[in-house]
């Protein structure tokens, strides 16, 4: 597993993300409730984003802990 790529792209979505959250608190024009409801979303993707790459930051850890046990 490219572990590097996979990170790399996920920090890019995180990224985008944060833009995304920043235009929004940025933006005068909607009042703080819907700039609540609208970053609810971005919030919870982010951190369902950040839990997936430490879930396979695991995975492959496990893994290659298992293929030195075998050599």
């Amino acid at each position: 597993m490219d572990m590097e790529l996979i990170e790399k792209n996920i920090n890019e979505i995180v990224d985008s993300l944060e833009q995304e959250v920043m235009a929004l608190v940025m933006d005068e024009s909607i009042d703080k409730q819907m700039t609540n409801i609208h970053m609810k979303p971005l919030a919870s993707t982010k951190k369902i984003l950040l839990n997936a790459l430490e879930s396979i930051k695991m995975v492959d850890r496990l893994h290659k802990e298992e293929l030195e046990k075998l050599s």
